[in-house]
């Protein structure tokens, strides 16, 4: 194929390729460049380049230190939980029932919620203490004059949690269903015929069978998770010990108008990301690799046998 040829295959890419840099790697650049410089608006005159004391402030402020810790406590915690209620849910659906269809219609809605939407629904439809849904069952099982808990002030970090594994698990449900659906059933009827029960089925050859899919749910949660900032925004307002990277990154930008620091811990976080997608990518390649080598050894066992029963 000549260089022209070649050329004419890739112009009709290069305007999305030019939009692409233009949107995401010259403002990364922009960025990267102030996070090396000293720029606060409060202190106009004291603005210059500052080297990597905006990185050493990230990793040694306690408030930012703080927030990188929340940040990891709630990504995992997350992840974690929204994997294990995932699996479980997955595994429901992989069972025929009347209504499944419905169900898995249900489950999948609060993955299509609108993030700010469900972490609003969550702040005052449910942990409301006066006309939120779980003090009402509380009061109508305990009775009026019982104390009702204080869901926010009274347990923030897990308030944020609950909102987040709510929204998420769906999410990790459709990537183990679809797992689940992939494994090979000739090899569950071949272990219940030699007498394996259920939970040894799903111990060494289902559990086996989604390890990819375990570890591709949760990098994906991971990315995301990581770099939430609604539901802390919305629910907490970032008080109370539930300020995560993204919404510490916010108050130094806009509150404390600290626009070299805001950048830096940006830059921090993208960088965690991109280690992050890094593993995701590596996941998805060798789960692509594993699914055609199976589908190739199937076809050639396949044409195997048909050679074997043409010569019969």
């Amino acid at each position: 194929m000549t260089a022209a040829a070649r050329w004419a295959r890739r112009a009709p890419l290069l305007p999305a390729l030019v939009f692409t840099v233009i949107v995401t790697q010259l403002p990364f650049v922009a960025t990267l460049v102030i996070s090396l410089m000293r720029w606060n608006s409060l202190d106009p005159a004291n603005r210059g380049f500052a080297g990597f004391d905006n990185y050493v402030a990230v990793f040694t402020d306690p408030d930012l230190r703080s927030a990188i810790g929340t940040t990891v406590l709630l990504t995992a915690t997350v992840v974690l939980v929204s994997l294990v209620l995932g699996l479980l849910l997955a595994l429901l659906l992989d069972r025929k029932f009347t209504g499944r269809g419905v169900v898995r219609t249900m489950l999948i809605a609060p993955f299509l919620v609108v993030p700010v939407a469900a972490a609003l629904l969550w702040k005052h439809a449910l942990y409301n203490p006066e006309y939120g849904l779980f003090n009402g069952v509380l009061t109508w099982l305990s009775g009026a004059d019982a104390p009702q808990p204080e869901w926010i002030s009274g347990m923030p970090l897990t308030a944020v949690e609950a909102a987040l594994v709510w929204q998420w698990t769906p999410f990790m449900m459709l990537i183990l269903l679809a797992g689940l659906q992939s494994r090979p059933q000739d090899a569950v009827e071949a272990a219940r015929i030699d007498g394996a029960s259920t939970w040894q089925v799903f111990r060494y050859l289902t559990l086996p069978h989604l390890r990819q899919y375990l570890e591709l749910g949760a990098l994906l949660g991971s990315v995301y998770i990581v770099q939430n900032f609604d539901a802390v925004f919305t629910i907490t307002s970032g008080g109370l010990g539930t300020a995560n990277l993204p919404y510490t990154i916010y108050q130094t930008f806009y509150q404390a108008h600290d626009y070299g620091q805001a950048s830096a811990a940006g830059v921090v976080v993208v960088i965690g990301s991109i280690v992050i997608a890094t593993f995701t990518l590596r996941v998805v390649s060798s789960l692509l690799r594993d699914t055609d080598g199976g589908a190739a050894n199937r076809t050639t066992d396949g044409g195997a046998a048909n050679r074997t029963e043409v010569r019969a």
